[in-house]
């Protein structure tokens, strides 16, 4: 029987062996004047922008932590769970604070060219904005987390709003076309 099965896989790998090689596949057919030029490699003082972009990033997720606990409570009727998740949003509060406060000190909008300045400018207001809001999400999220939750959920809408739109102006995101209908 092993013999058998031995056979069998010896045949199978020289009939593999005889088949032809599939032909090469055609080189890309765009024209070289269709195709748009990659993006500028950043400066020095664009790349501090962005690390600055990332340290703010990382008070948002925590943000965003806080948030989403706040409304997974909100869906029970356990009292208790819903104080600790607000006590837990302003802990977070306080935790984003010290990223967004550090990471906004490095994004100069200054740094980029106008079409893209004006971008950087609108997403570092954002960022101003969040921290401006932090010590009163502190004490609200306390008293009525649901509150807090949605105010603060807006904000961060906002902000990734102006986030997209940021990665668009530097050519990391394509834009979208509104014209074309979504496919499923």
């Amino acid at each position: 029987m092993r013999l058998i099965a031995v056979l069998a896989c010896v045949a199978a790998t020289r009939l593999a062996a005889q088949q032809p090689e599939p032909a090469p596949l055609p080189v890309d057919t765009a024209h070289a004047e269709s195709t748009p030029p990659p993006p500028a490699p950043p400066t020095p003082e664009q790349e501090r922008y962005l690390l600055g972009l990332r340290s703010a990033n990382r008070g948002i997720a925590q943000l965003k932590d806080g948030v989403d606990r706040v409304i997974r409570t909100q869906t029970s009727k356990d009292t208790v769970r819903q104080r600790r998740a607000g006590q837990r949003l302003a802990g977070l509060c306080g935790a984003a604070r010290s990223f967004l406060v550090s990471g906004r000190s490095s994004m100069r909008p200054t740094v980029y060219d106008p079409p893209t300045r004006d971008v950087a400018h609108r997403l570092s207001l954002q960022v101003d904005t969040l921290i401006a809001y932090i010590p009163s999400c502190e004490t609200v999220a306390r008293a009525t987390p649901k509150k807090a939750a949605q105010d603060l959920a807006g904000r961060i809408t906002a902000f990734e709003g102006a986030l997209k739109d940021f990665r668009v102006a530097i050519g990391v995101l394509k834009p979208t076309d509104s014209s074309k209908t979504p496919t499923r």
